[in-house]
């Protein structure tokens, strides 16, 4: 039997376009194959797409459903999460709406981590209160998740690291809480995207990936995943899927075939940059803590050693100054692009609102300033000597 490819291999010849039968020849990318309409060459094949798709199978028989550039990145999105079936929406919001809304009817309920991406909350509010639905959020532990389990909740949902604050959650005990509870475990995997950090291997029967992030990496795209780890939840995530009408572009589908490709290098680079900032903050009088799990120095360090198999550029750490001279030193930065979004190729830095943290249990909520930042594939010394000079500036 020949040895399973590693993964990065993998990412470079998935997608890839088949040779002709007349010519012999192939574009060395599928092409972005863009339709709203399916043709079929006779009736047999329709009944046999059909026949297949009931069964729940890929076969395509509408232009919503994607065409082969949808299905190579389905496949991708299934190598890097170790899942049995994945499924593509427009967004990474899109991803978690379509994961929750796959598993829940009127009168359950959901226990949440309190890391998590701040927009459930709205989703929470807006939506699955008015049908009915409650959640409850809670420390990321077993402990804060048993004393608020009810009889009718059904999904933990989770993320890991968590927002904001790059909190490792023990995943093995969580899935083993959620198996015990007859829970679904649900958790945002846009951190680790599969190629550092595999939820699924770990416990978790859906994971969640905004492919906005690390799977595109060049900011030039929105794109969302939902991958079940066994063909059961596969099939009442398609089932949802098929209702709520989903749809993603062909050339964004495309665009993050090619952007994949490059994740490893990219994650690797972004990540050993990160750790130079770490090291660079750890100096600062003014800074507090810093948070980013592959950081020697951070409270989840040990769990991420444990779980995860490599990092990322993002990480936050937390301030002893007033909020006017945060402002300043974020308004000096030259280098860092302000915004809220993570994953391309560029640093960015993100104020984070006071508002949008103290929710979190991990966060002492005291008077620091938390700033965020997605450290890009610039030099690492000039990104830190950019720092710098934006801390003097500010002071």
């Amino acid at each position: 039997m020949s040895k399973k490819q590693h993964l990065h291999t993998f990412l470079q010849h998935a997608g890839q376009a088949d040779f002709d039968e007349r010519t012999g020849a192939a574009p060395v990318a599928l092409p972005s194959m863009r339709t709203s309409t399916v043709r079929f060459k006779s009736l047999d094949y329709l009944d046999q797409a059909t026949k297949d798709r009931n069964s729940g199978g890929r076969s395509v028989i509408y232009g919503r459903a994607g065409m082969d550039t949808h299905r190579a990145l389905e496949d991708v999105f299934c190598e890097l999460e170790a899942g049995e079936r994945a499924f593509l929406v427009p967004s990474g919001m899109a991803a978690i709406t379509l994961g929750i809304m796959s598993f829940v009817s009127q009168g359950d309920h959901i226990l949440a981590a309190d890391c998590s991406y701040g927009p459930v909350r709205t989703l929470d509010r807006n939506v699955l209160q008015r049908m009915g639905i409650q959640t409850t959020y809670c420390a990321p532990n077993v402990e804060a998740f048993k004393a608020a389990l009810q009889p009718n909740t059904k999904v933990l949902y989770v993320e890991s690291p968590g927002s904001l604050l790059m909190q490792m959650l023990d995943m093995p005990a969580l899935a083993d809480f959620a198996k015990a509870h007859d829970l679904l475990l649900i958790t945002d995997n846009t951190w680790g995207s599969g190629l550092i950090y595999q939820p699924l291997s770990l416990g978790a029967d859906v994971s969640v990936v905004a492919g906005t992030k690390y799977v595109g990496g060049h900011s030039d795209l929105m794109l969302g995943a939902v991958i079940a780890k066994d063909k059961k939840t596969a099939e009442q995530i398609d089932a949802c899927n098929y209702a709520l009408g989903f749809s993603v572009s062909a050339d964004d589908a495309w665009l993050a075939l090619r952007g994949v490709r490059t994740m490893p290098l990219r994650m690797r680079e972004t990540a050993a940059n990160a750790l130079q900032v770490c090291e660079a903050l750890s100096q600062w009088a003014e800074v507090k803590t810093i948070y980013h799990p592959a950081w020697k120095g951070d409270k989840y360090h040990a769990l991420w050693q444990r779980d995860a198999t490599g990092s990322n550029g993002m990480l936050a750490f937390s301030l002893n100054v007033d909020a006017a001279r945060a402002r300043r030193f974020v308004d000096a930065l030259t280098l860092f692009g302000i915004g809220f979004s993570w994953g391309g190729f560029e640093s960015l830095v993100q104020l984070v609102d006071p508002n949008s943290i103290a929710s979190h249990s991990y966060w002492a909520n005291d008077e620091a300033v938390l700033i965020r930042l997605h450290i890009g594939l610039e030099n690492a010394e000039d990104l830190i000597a950019d720092l710098n000079q934006a801390l003097a500036a500010s002071a």
